[in-house]
């Protein structure tokens, strides 16, 4: 079974599981399981579609923490993608805007509404908001992802989620991370440990040090990840 569907299954569909943050721009957005996972999907489908996507391969992630990012992660993981921090040898590589462009490059506008590209991608890039959106709304492995599958940075479906696990946050706690989801401790600190506690994770990206009591009262968080 798949990274994503170890996390997402046990979920309630209709439960919010990310809230997000942005300081910078003054932005709040929060997502269901259903959402999340609808965006996964359609991002799993773009994978293979697109790019011929297997288990295994290698799909580079270069991105903040966003609820963007979040769809980027777990749709890559439902295919048996392989998430790295570098380029060099990826299927498909997903940047922020103004990142440069190595290879196929994907680039995620991190719009808090989930618009595409303001303008046209970057020659030799794609607009990935602007295209996975057309994807399917859901998604089916072509073949079992085997837990031996190479998920994270080298490391198996197993040893992600027994790392993820392996942090012990209290189950279904309300989480306030400002760690950002660098490949790989990042991401299994700030994003993958709460999704494995089933927590919902409240992210603020930017973070203005003066709102953060104010984020956790607003959003009743309990526990604290600080980068």
């Amino acid at each position: 079974m798949s990274l994503t569907e170890h996390l997402l299954r046990p979920l309630s569909p209709s439960r919010p599981l990310i809230t997000h943050y942005d300081d910078a721009a003054g932005t709040r957005v929060e997502l269901s399981v259903a959402t999340v996972a609808n965006w996964a999907a359609k991002t799993a489908n773009w994978l293979v579609d697109e790019f011929d996507v297997e288990p295994g391969d290698p799909v580079a992630v270069a991105l903040p923490a966003h609820w963007q990012t979040a769809g980027v992660l777990l749709g890559a993981w439902w295919c048996g993608a392989h998430v790295v921090g570098e380029p060099d040898g990826a299927r498909v590589t997903f940047v922020a805007p103004g990142a440069p462009v190595s290879g196929t490059t994907a680039v995620v506008a991190l719009d808090p509404m989930g618009r595409g590209l303001p303008g046209a991608p970057p020659d030799g890039a794609l607009d990935y908001l602007g295209e996975a959106r057309l994807s399917g709304d859901t998604f089916s492995p072509l073949v079992p992802i085997d837990g031996g599958t190479p998920a994270l940075a080298g490391a198996s479906v197993d040893e992600v989620l027994a790392q993820a696990r392996a942090a012990e946050l209290p189950a279904g706690e309300r989480v306030l991370s400002t760690v950002e989801w660098t490949v790989p401790d990042g991401v299994l600190r700030g994003f993958l440990a709460p999704l494995a506690a089933g927590a919902h994770l409240v992210q603020v990206s930017n973070p203005d040090p003066a709102k953060l009591a104010d984020r956790r009262r607003a959003e009743r968080t309990t526990v604290d990840l600080l980068a």
